[in-house]
């Protein structure tokens, strides 16, 4: 019986089946089969309901739809170039770094695609770069602010750790410093290869006048990581609290002062950002319920059981866990992949002593990579959409970057150092 609820339940899925029914699904029946009373999931939605994390996601996710239909990544692009353009392959690492902050406040890699590409591509391929490269830096760098603050992803995973009570507790604050280290030595590396590139193309030269011109145009979006990190890490704001500050100081800036944005556009925005936070609080309050079956059934420790008798060393976990997120990154979100593999990836890697921190930024920084890993990594398509270029040249276009950044989660993944030391220090 359970065999053919199983299989049923997978068909459901291929058959595209919202994933929200099949957890609730699997729930249900677990319980049902354990005969504990169904109302436990609506329980877990009301204790999700509770928690004052949460309030930090719709807050974050909607401060991003902001930003993304201002004209902030424009100015944030003109401001990276102002002052890194000068370099060797300078104009590479301004696409970098405006990926990575921009991907950092929306939560969403794609959106770094869709929003910046049409400045950066146009503006590479006129630069020099082969266009090969030009598809496979934005495809990938639009995934690499996962790791920094206020990253919905480093939210969600905390807030679903802090739930399951296991293993050392730690902060939402503890994953935003633990980012920085790995998310900084991602960039680092890719900015090597990119100046490798870059290194015959002609620079452009340094100028005064565009780097005071776009700190002027740019002057109400510099202070916003200030705001967001400052207040966190000074100990002012809580981190729901400085969602609230940082959503009102954007509706200010881009709505009332840069008039980007019309009053008009508003619900529309709203609309979009809500839909996605509906589907995440959804997600989560049935996986939270699912969660508790497999706790009850014990299903970590049975897997974990499983496991110890093939591998019995923490060093070959981690590198399965690390080939095992890679594929789950190219068939599931960041989102659904977060609240539905944690409550079950957690345990067993206490049992291996991975800290939880630690194993939150490989968790993170391994599916980022997925979201580019072929066949279907869904930035592929998307960047093959918005470029107009076949999804098989992206496949080629990404395989430096890809091979770059496995390398880079691996150093992540055996030195724990990186991820720990100013989680630790402060």
């Amino acid at each position: 019986m359970e065999i053919l609820l199983t299989l049923l339940l997978i068909a459901l899925a291929l058959s595209g089946t919202p994933l929200f029914i099949i957890i609730a699904a699997s729930a249900i029946i677990g319980f049902y089969m354990e005969e504990i009373d169904l109302s436990v999931i609506a329980i877990e939605f009301y204790r999700l309901a509770e928690i004052p994390m949460l309030l930090a996601i719709p807050l974050f996710t909607f401060t991003g739809y902001l930003l993304s239909e201002s004209g902030a990544p424009q100015r944030l692009v003109r401001l990276t170039q102002a002052v890194l353009g000068w370099m060797p392959g300078g104009l590479a690492i301004v696409c970098l770094c405006a990926c990575a902050l921009f991907t950092a406040f929306t939560g969403a890699s794609g959106v770094a695609i869709v929003a910046l590409g049409a400045l950066l591509f146009p503006a590479l391929m006129q630069a020099g770069y082969k266009e090969n490269f030009n598809l496979g830096l934005i495809t990938s760098s639009g995934s690499l602010g996962v790791l920094f603050a206020p990253s919905l992803p480093l939210i969600l995973y905390g807030v679903i750790s802090q739930q399951l009570g296991l293993g050392e507790a730690f902060s939402i604050d503890d994953l935003f410093l633990a980012g920085i280290l790995p998310g900084i030595l991602m960039i680092v590396i890719m900015s090597g290869w990119s100046i490798w590139q870059g290194r015959s193309l002609p620079v452009i030269p340094y100028s005064s006048q565009a780097l005071v011109s776009s700190l002027k145009e740019s002057k109400w979006e510099i202070p916003l990581p200030f705001i967001v990190l400052g207040g966190i890490y000074s100990g002012y704001f809580a981190v729901s609290e400085a969602a609230a500050v940082t959503v009102v100081y954007v509706f200010i800036v881009e709505v009332i002062i840069n008039r980007d944005i019309k009053f008009k556009q508003l619900p529309s925005i709203m609309h979009e950002s809500m839909v996605l936070i509906g589907a995440i609080l959804v997600i989560l309050g049935v996986s939270m319920a699912s969660t508790n079956y497999m706790i009850d059934a014990e299903i970590p420790m049975q897997i974990f059981d499983k496991i110890q008798e093939m591998v019995d060393n923490p060093l070959t976990f981690l590198f399965l866990l690390v080939i095992f997120l890679l594929i789950l990154g190219t068939i599931l979100d960041i989102f659904s992949a977060i609240v539905i593999m944690v409550p079950i990836i957690l345990p067993i890697a206490l049992e291996y002593d991975v800290n939880p921190i630690h194993l939150g930024i490989i968790f993170l920084a391994t599916m980022q990579i997925g979201y580019f890993t072929p066949p279907v990594g869904m930035n592929l398509f998307i960047a093959s959409h918005r470029f107009g270029r076949p999804v098989l040249q992206l496949y080629r276009a990404t395989l430096p970057f890809f091979v770059l950044l496995l390398i880079t989660v691996l150093i992540i993944t055996y030195v724990p150092a990186l991820s720990l030391t100013l989680p630790e220090a402060f």
